[in-house]
């Protein structure tokens, strides 16, 4: 009996082991180029001495079913080294493949790997859309835009407006074109096109925040008027001195986030940022769709496979509530608050809320509520057909934050990888200009684009004065056009004030600088300046703009062909070929 007993549990002992064996379990990951940090699709991801193969998706996403006795995956792609990875305990994987021929460990490659994670520019204020309404486009919704006209400097010569960086208009409207449909004209803030780009204007030197340049030419469009553009150069921080991160990933797992370019194209862009978090950030991540919940406490950004294997295994299902989500979302950032560090909440969703409060007006007024926490917002747009626009415009303006649209990988190493700094870590606050025309020089004038960032110069009833929120080496643009005075005299033209806050202090500062330049030939202006132009008549002929006057897209091809200069991260190159599928697919648009 004794003996059965034995032959009993070796024979159990022996089938919980090999039912263990079977049920290893499902590994993912994800493949990169081992320099530019890429994703790579198509990659043949197969089980050694095995029949079982899968291929990575678009976003370089794999998961392959583990039979058992696997001890090693194969990485298998055209032009690449094979690579093969032991199993081990990992249940996820980052794998980088080497170009055959290039040794993956030369000190040269390390050094472009690393560039990736240098930043550039990004950020935003607390105005917003929703007193101007919303316009619908299918099942698309955008926050209504009524041009800026001409004002008669004689009877107001002051305009201010909030100061940011948002760029989610442009590829937004990048994504449009590309499937070659309509471009929806409220879809199109024309400074969000502007400042998509990068310029070269010098940063400031020694502590200043900012640093103001100003030029003024003839306008390409209406030869009798002026152009006047208005750059803010910001101080960029080196990496090694950007404050300690408080992050709360906000993700939206409902069920109108699980087409290929909503939650995956989600978790890649995720995964970029993960990369370049450091071991003093910590992230925590709350995932909603009928109701929110905590998916990963805060965790150190050193456990990068932890962080990633919480993203990765998201998957889309059910309703949307929206406002609980962020309620509980600003819960935990509050709770992890860290004092003089950079808290803040990234929310990543198509916007389309549907339990709760659910109107832009609720979330407005829900947003307002938690920006006095001290937790920033940053909101990021993915997909199409049901994207809501308006929403996140209103969240991330109303919640001292920042607004992208990620229509790709590309766009999600620009946000979080080549912009990193600009975009996570913010200079000042409460950013305004004031421009304060001469009416000796200047008969009217008109603001291109800004159109829901203009704030009111009448504070009597004593409204808190706000602005826009700008990020470490941020450089904002904007134009005005110029009705020149019949007899323009040498006086000055203008005088240009910045207010704002630092991040440590609440007392408002002032940067304050006269204009007195004559105008000068369009054609001899530097190359920022005229290329910023092209874009803003891309933006208005777009638009059918009431003020586009001769303009053309032949004209907007010819300036911005002339203006490319040193075209970091070739976006201006890019925009040319939008321009060229711009021409080709539309006949309203010559």
């Amino acid at each position: 009996m004794h003996k059965l007993l034995m032959l009993l549990c070796w024979l159990c002992g022996s089938m919980m082991a090999e039912a263990q064996q079977k049920t290893r379990g499902v590994v993912s990951g994800a493949v990169l180029d081992s320099v530019n940090q890429n994703p790579l699709q198509g990659v043949r991801v197969s089980i050694l001495r095995d029949t079982v193969t899968v291929k990575t998706n678009q976003y370089g996403l794999f998961r392959i079913d583990v039979p058992a006795g696997s001890t090693h995956l194969v990485f298998e792609y055209p032009g690449y080294l094979t690579k093969t990875v032991p199993l081990n305990h990992y249940d996820r994987m980052l794998i980088e493949l080497s170009h055959v021929g290039k040794n993956p460990g030369t000190s040269a490659d390390i050094a472009k790997a690393r560039a990736r994670a240098r930043f550039a520019h990004s950020s935003n204020p607390n105005y917003g859309n929703v007193g101007m309404g919303v316009s619908a486009f299918f099942d698309e919704t955008y926050g209504k835009l009524y041009e800026n006209k001409f004002v008669d400097a004689e009877k107001v010569n002051h305009s201010s407006f909030a100061l940011d960086v948002d760029r989610a208009a442009y590829s937004n409207m990048r994504r449009f074109v590309k499937l070659r449909e309509h471009i929806p004209v409220d879809a199109v803030r024309i400074e969000e096109l502007v400042n998509y780009f990068h310029y070269s204007y010098p940063a400031p030197k020694g502590d200043s925040i900012f640093v103001l340049y100003s030029h003024y030419t003839d306008c390409p469009w209406t030869p009798e008027h002026n152009l006047l553009e208005i750059a803010v150069r910001a101080r960029q921080i080196e990496t090694d001195s950007l404050p300690s991160s408080n992050l709360v990933f906000l993700i939206d797992i409902s069920g109108s986030m699980g087409t290929a370019n909503k939650l995956p194209l989600l978790q890649a862009a995720f995964r970029v940022l993960v990369n370049n978090l450091r071991p003093r950030d910590r992230v925590a991540i709350v995932a909603y769709a009928g109701a929110p919940g905590l998916v990963l406490p805060c965790t150190p950004g050193n456990e990068k496979e932890k962080i990633l294997n919480a993203i990765d295994y998201l998957s889309a299902g059910g309703a949307t509530a929206g406002e609980a989500a962020i309620k509980m979302a600003y819960q935990i950032a509050e709770e992890n608050f860290i004092p003089n560090g950079n808290n803040r909440v990234i929310m990543a969703t198509d916007g389309d809320f549907n339990v709760g409060q659910t109107s832009d007006q609720d979330m407005e007024d829900l947003i307002m509520q938690k920006k006095e926490s001290g937790v920033l917002l940053t909101c990021l747009g993915f997909g199409m057909k049901d994207y809501k626009d308006s929403k996140l415009e209103t969240l991330s303006s109303k919640g001292n934050g920042n607004f992208a649209y990620i229509d790709d990988m590309e766009e999600a190493n620009k946000v979080f990888a080549r912009e990193f700094g600009s975009t996570l870590f913010t200079v000042a606050r409460d950013v305004r200009a004031e421009i304060t025309f001469n009416p000796n020089r200047v008969k009217a004038y008109r603001l291109i684009g800004y159109e829901n960032k203009v704030l009111k110069e009448d504070n009597s009833e004593g409204a808190k004065i706000v602005g826009g929120i700008v990020g470490s080496g941020n450089c904002v643009v904007a134009l005005y056009e110029i009705i020149p005075a019949e007899q323009d005299t040498e006086d000055q033209l203008a005088t240009t004030r910045i207010r704002y806050r630092t991040e440590q202090d609440t007392t408002m500062r002032l940067l304050e600088k006269d204009i007195h330049e004559s105008r000068q030939i369009f054609a001899a202006a530097p190359d920022d300046f005229r290329f910023a132009a092209s874009v803003a008549l891309f933006g208005m002929l777009v638009k059918n703009s009431t003020y586009k006057g001769t303009g053309t897209i032949t004209m907007v091809t010819d300036i911005a062909k002339k203006s490319l200069g040193p075209d970091k991260g070739g976006y201006r190159m890019e925009f040319l070929k939008l321009i060229k599928l711009v021409k080709k697919n539309t006949t309203w648009l010559k």
